[in-house]
């Protein structure tokens, strides 16, 4: 098992999975984009000059936009539907269930800027909610990508996986952290460091922060485990269960809700197969308005933050 540094250069996913999704457009002409006026945050706006019949704006009407995408899926289209993340589980949450995930139909809905990337816009942008929301919705599939490798791989599966799928793509910048021979498999958690002391759980933004706070345990003797647990739905229960039995302490980490997310997923695991201490980690209720960076600080969701945290579940403190 290799150990994965994070490195210096960081990426914007938002480029990777636009990219991809061209990539696939090339090739199958079933794919389609579709979404709420947000060509441009969603990075979309060579996807339409490429394919300028295959991008459909619905304007600020995010129903409108679940609804149409699951419309395009029963005439045998594959469509991601792109928005920002608040307003596509928020506004759109009814059309989601019914439309999509009762009527099991194959569309892709992309959460763009997910968590507090919004930050300074406030608790009205802020999507630390759709974990939890999505999670409640029986038959989604649910994909946190950590960095541009996991999402290229995130949108190809989910095209062609033939089933309704939601999409956590990032919106500030994460490093590569994903080994090249790591599997992408539904169910299945990819585990970055190994390590009997601790396990810390990371989806998305928080990956290379967990892996930054095992570097800083590591100068104190503490071996973390660290697991990217890209598939929120379906998770991967062995990984958690074999967590708990070989660190015996767990902590989870999501730049979204405690109530609901993967913190919610772990510790249900955890209780009924081998209970042993959890903590987690991420946005416990409304967040302040302010940056990106200084709400991940403010609710301890830093390497210094989750080290911190992993300290005094080990009663190190």
């Amino acid at each position: 098992m290799s150990t994965v540094a994070a490195p210096a250069a960081t990426f914007d996913c938002r480029v990777d999975f636009a990219d991809e999704l061209a990539v696939l457009a090339r090739a199958d002409e079933r794919i389609v984009a579709v979404c709420n006026d947000s060509v441009g945050s969603s990075n979309l706006t060579g996807f339409r000059e490429e394919f300028p019949t295959r991008l459909i704006n619905v304007g600020i009407a995010e129903q409108d936009l679940v609804g149409i995408s699951a419309g395009l899926a029963n005439a045998g289209f594959i469509p991601f539907a792109s928005a920002a993340a608040p307003f596509l589980t928020g506004r759109a949450l009814e059309q989601i269930k019914a439309d999509i995930a009762y009527s099991h139909r194959h569309v892709v809905l992309c959460g763009q800027s997910p968590g507090v990337a919004y930050g300074e816009l406030g608790p009205t942008h802020h999507s630390i909610e759709d974990l939890s929301w999505m999670r409640a919705v029986p038959g989604l599939e649910i994909i946190v990508p950590a960095d541009p490798a996991q999402t290229r791989s995130a949108v190809r599966r989910a095209a062609a996986s033939g089933r309704p799928t939601y999409i956590r793509v990032p919106r500030f910048k994460v490093p590569a952290v994903t080994p090249d021979d790591a599997p992408f498999e539904a169910g299945r958690a990819v585990r970055l460091t190994d390590g009997g002391d601790i396990t810390l759980m990371a989806v998305g933004t928080m990956v290379s922060r967990a892996l930054e706070a095992a570097a800083l345990l590591a100068q104190e003797g503490v071996r973390a485990r660290v697991l990217n647990m890209t598939f929120v739905e379906p998770l991967d229960v062995d990984a958690v269960v074999a967590a708990a039995r070989e660190t015996g302490a767990i902590v989870t980490l999501e730049e979204g809700l405690l109530s609901g997310g993967l913190g919610a997923a772990v510790a249900k695991v955890v209780a009924e197969s081998h209970p042993v201490a959890v903590r987690m980690l991420g946005v416990p209720a409304f967040a302040p308005t302010g940056s990106a960076a200084f709400l991940l600080d403010h609710f301890g969701l830093t390497a210094d933050g989750i080290a911190g945290t992993a300290r005094e579940v080990l009663g190190r403190v």
